[in-house]
Formats: C-alpha cells, structure tokens, sequence
C-alpha cells in the first residue's frame, strides 16, 4: 500500500514540474491532428510571395538533437527557395540547456528586429513566455516546437511527448515478459517532455504490466555524466534490475556506459533517436530509442508557420511522428518508417 502511495505523490509531483509549475494547455491530450491530417485537410501550402525572415530558437546545440533540428531548419529553407519563395531562416540556440534568460534574450532580439514568425523550443514551460506576450502584441506568429510548453503561444507542432514513455514501456515490457525490477532517469522536471514521458512510461506499467516493479526514478538534467553517476548507484543498489528508460538519448548513453563497465546485461531504452544512440544500437550496446526525427520535425514546423501565415486555420496543435528504433529497424531509411513526402505548395 506504501508504494502505491509514494508513486502516485511521485506522479502528482512530476504533473506539477517538482515547481509548482500547472498548465492549463497540454498538447498530448489537445484536440490536434497529425501532420498528415493537416496535409489532407487543408491541401498545398500557401505561397507567400513576400521576403520572410523566420527566427528558429532551440535549446541548445550541444546536444545533437537540437543540432539536428537546425539542419531540418536549414533543408526546409533551402527547399522553399528552390520553389521560389524567398526565405531567411536564421537558427539560434541558448548557450545550454540550463541558459533559460540567454534563450528569451535571443528571442527579444528577434522581436526587436521584426522578424516575420517565431519558431520556438523553450528550455522550460516559462521562461519564454514573457517574449512570446510581446510577439502576439506586435502580431508576430509563434509556434512552439517540441518542448516545453509555451502557454500563451497560438500553435503547436511536435510529437505526443507521453507517447514517447508509452512505446518504451510496451516494449520492455515484452522484453521481460511483464517481469523485473526497471528505473527511470528522467531529464529535466521543468521539462514538459520529462514529465510526459515518465508519466506515459508509469502509466503504461502500472495498467499493463503488473508485474514491472518500478524501484528507482531520479532526473538527471538531461546530462550525459549525471545518468552515468545514477547508474552506478542503481546498478550496486538493485542487483536485479532489468531495464532503464532515460528521458533522452545523451542520458542514455551515459547509462549504457555504466551498465558497460559493470559488464551487466541490462536493457537501456533512450529518446530522440539521435545518431550516436542508432550506432550504439548496431554496436549491441543500447537496445533502443524512440525516434521524433527532428530533422522531419522542424520542415513540418516550417510548413504549420508558413499555412498559419497564409491564412489558413489549422488546429493549434500539429502531432509529428515518432517511432521505436531498435535493432529490427536501425538501419531502415527515416522516410520509409515514417511514409515522409515533401508538402505540395
């Protein structure tokens, strides 16, 4: 009965960021549409035959999936030239994971200099929002991209964050037939996609698989030497654990690294499907990883900005896909698993 009640606070904790942070918006349970709907539902893309300069602001491009992200960015601009358009879009990041005032800076400059829409990934479900008042009073276009939140932005694109904790959970738990002691390392509690992702992860347990024993859960801060360090406690504290799920692929690796050197067989499973986290896959070191293809994401981000711009009325929210990599699928092309097409214009 103790342990219902502890995981259950630790559930209410996470839902409130372990800051007292309670949102009003939740894009996971939103009534949104997919990007393929989007594209069903609403046709070509609108031509926009004005100059844009579109202001791109991710977390931090020290982790390979922002870096991804910007590539996206870049592929999306180069293509909407190619077709015409003329289009800037100019690509920043916080100067890490942690530089919340650094990141509402850079996006304040771009207000300041007018730019045509606002593409955003907050390092917190706050600390943009302050610029994002100032870009709706000046009708400047914002949409969130990924995670975290921004309460007061108009649209969202990026994938069902709870989802990513979901296909994790589905698959260890079919790797140890409903078995076993598993953790958590969970990335940043301020983080939108940390709490999601760890409560779709508890959740799914706990209605299916009875028999999965939940018996460690700290964050990390999405750091790769934190994970690490967790690890080595967890992997001496609980000789039979079975399974770690990391709220992102660098914590995992991290993890992967420690199970490595206690030369343990224990199943590691990431998030973001950064390439490191497939080779590791192919090496036989981590066993998986949930894939949002960032570089996917940011050319529908793109698209969404540039439908809302031309006037149509697409829902707030827009889904991305995502899919469970493992060594089944690790080397199938991103466009095959996810059916990818570029947008008609």
């Amino acid at each position: 009965m103790m342990k219902k009640v502890l995981a259950l606070l630790s559930v209410c904790l996470l839902v409130f960021g372990l800051a007292g942070n309670v949102m009003a918006f939740n894009p996971d349970s939103a009534d949104g549409i997919t990007f393929y709907e989007m594209r069903d539902q609403f046709g070509e893309v609108p031509n926009i035959e004005t100059e844009l300069r579109l202001g791109a602001v991710a977390k931090a491009f020290e982790n390979e999936y922002w870096r991804t992200l910007r590539t996206g960015y870049e592929a999306m601009e180069e293509k909407l030239n190619n077709k015409g358009m003329d289009v800037e879009i100019d690509v920043r990041a916080a100067q890490g994971e942690n530089d919340e005032q650094g990141q509402l800076s850079i996006v304040q400059n771009m207000i300041n200099n007018e730019y045509s829409a606002l593409l955003l990934s907050p390092i917190s479900d706050g600390n943009l929002v302050p610029g994002v008042e100032s870009a709706n009073e000046k009708g400047i276009p914002v949409v969130n991209v990924n995670d975290g939140i921004i309460e007061n932005a108009p649209n969202y694109v990026g994938p069902r964050a709870i989802q990513n904790g979901e296909l994790a959970a589905e698959w260890i738990s079919e790797k140890l037939n409903g078995e076993g002691e598993v953790a958590i390392v969970v990335g940043m509690p301020k983080a939108f996609a940390a709490r999601q992702r760890t409560i779709g992860f508890e959740n799914w347990m706990e209605e299916n698989a009875p028999g999965i024993d939940i018996v460690e859960r700290q964050n990390a801060d999405w750091d790769r030497l934190k994970a690490m360090d967790l690890a080595n406690i967890w992997l001496k504290t609980h000789p039979n654990l079975k399974a770690i799920f990391c709220n992102n692929d660098t914590m995992a690796l991290g993890v992967q690294e420690a199970v490595n050197n206690a030369g343990k067989d224990i199943l590691v499973v990431g998030v973001d499907g950064i390439g490191e986290a497939y080779d590791s896959i192919r090496n036989g070191e981590m066993d998986a990883t949930i894939d949002s293809f960032p570089f996917y994401k940011a050319q529908v981000a793109v698209e969404a900005t540039l439908r809302v711009m031309g006037g149509q009325d697409i829902p707030r929210v827009v889904w991305t896909p995502q899919a469970l990599i493992d060594s089944s699928n690790v080397d199938a092309s991103a466009e095959e698993i996810i059916d990818w097409k570029d947008p008609e214009f």
